[in-house]
């Protein structure tokens, strides 16, 4: 009774025009952000590019226009529930870097997260799943098809805003992007089958499926006020990937709750995603416990009360101090690359937007 007395009030209530309703996706769904607000340390992080924060959120909105008019419900959702925008913000400071920001630094940063839009839209259907930043996912207001086609706008007016400004070098870039994307994508289904994924693998994943964009967003700033300079955007490369990963790393880090962040946990355990915590408590473990881990997270990864158990495992095998030592060791060198630019307000809320990414608990 309690179940249809749900279900009769969501069909009542005021979802976005144009998606279909589908009662067996709706579950609670939690508002807004989980964990505690950084609010503060953001807008310190984005002081030196603040008016370029503003204009950029003009031109990318204008970006997602379309002349359909289900198109544009999705997109204006999908723009009144923006995120962080970090890469955009890596866009920029990494542009201030090198020269003062112009158009090419707008384009880039459209381009970058529409780019990275498109693969949350995308990756929401692939792991079926029903919320983004704690609201209902396209896909779960709106189905997967139509869901599919909204990344696939998005994607290709990312694309286009590099040809019709003639930005081939970021076209170049943000390609190069997409195509390591997808292949950490599929070598992670690839190996989640078998559940034999080694360190080097694991870290050629995260380096393909989460680096190599912001790889790109930080290049791609770098390139648009200092369009010459190889060392330039090869440092600024390498600087995004080791940021990247230590970016992912710290997502990783969440499944096992090292921090008190509100979030469930175990979801990379369901979904049978080998993370370096796991790995590196597997490699400690005895044969016949190594098996029995195994087992639960290829066999019985929808029982919480298992879910729980790997969790424990991995928490008293010491991987979660391990997989943060990684992660430090990737935000050194990523330091270490920045400290090669000149000193600026610019780097310093680069160094301090690695810090951010680094420690956030949520």
């Amino acid at each position: 009774m309690e179940k249809k007395k749900e279900r009769k009030s969501l069909k009542n209530a005021n979802f976005p025009i144009g998606f279909v309703f589908n009662p067996q996706f709706f579950s609670p769904c939690p508002r807004g952000f989980l964990g505690l607000p950084h609010a503060m340390s953001l807008d310190t992080i984005k002081l030196p590019i603040a008016a370029e924060l503003d204009t950029f959120e003009l031109r990318f909105r204008d970006s997602m226009k379309s002349n359909v008019p289900l198109l544009d419900k999705i997109t204006w959702y999908i723009v009144q529930r923006k995120g962080k925008q970090v890469r955009p913000m890596l866009v920029l400071l990494s542009a201030r870097l090198f020269g003062p920001i112009a158009e090419p630094s707008y384009t880039a940063a459209s381009m970058v997260e529409l780019l990275h839009t498109a693969t949350l839209v995308h990756d929401d259907v692939v792991d079926d799943s029903n919320e983004r930043r704690g609201f209902f996912s396209i896909n779960a207001l709106w189905k997967n098809k139509i869901a599919v086609l909204v990344g696939d706008f998005l994607l290709s007016q990312g694309l286009l805003l590099s040809v019709k400004s003639q930005q081939f070098i970021m076209l170049e870039l943000v390609s190069r992007a997409v195509k390591e994307m997808a292949e950490g994508e599929l070598m992670q289904m690839e190996k989640a089958r078998r559940l034999d994924i080694k360190e080097e693998v694991y870290f050629e994943i995260i380096r393909q499926k989460t680096a190599s964009l912001i790889a790109a967003a930080c290049c791609a700033g770098a390139v648009s006020t200092a369009p010459g300079n190889d060392e330039i955007r090869q440092r600024m490369w390498l600087f995004g990937e080791k940021t990247g990963m230590a970016f992912q790393i710290r997502d990783d880090l969440f499944d096992f709750g090292d921090d008190d962040i509100g979030k469930p946990l175990g979801i990379d355990i369901k979904e049978k995603k080998m993370t370096l915590p796991l790995i590196y408590a597997l490699n400690q473990a005895e044969r016949s416990e190594r098996r029995r881990i195994i087992n639960i997270v290829k066999n019985e990864s929808h029982k919480p009360e298992k879910v729980d158990e790997v969790i424990q495992f991995v928490r008293q095998s010491g991987g979660l101090d391990y997989a943060r030592e990684a992660m430090y060791r990737y935000r050194q060198e990523a330091f270490d690359l920045l400290d090669a630019a000149p000193e600026s307000p610019a780097r310093q809320s680069l160094r301090d937007l690695l810090v951010f990414v680094t420690e956030r608990n949520r």
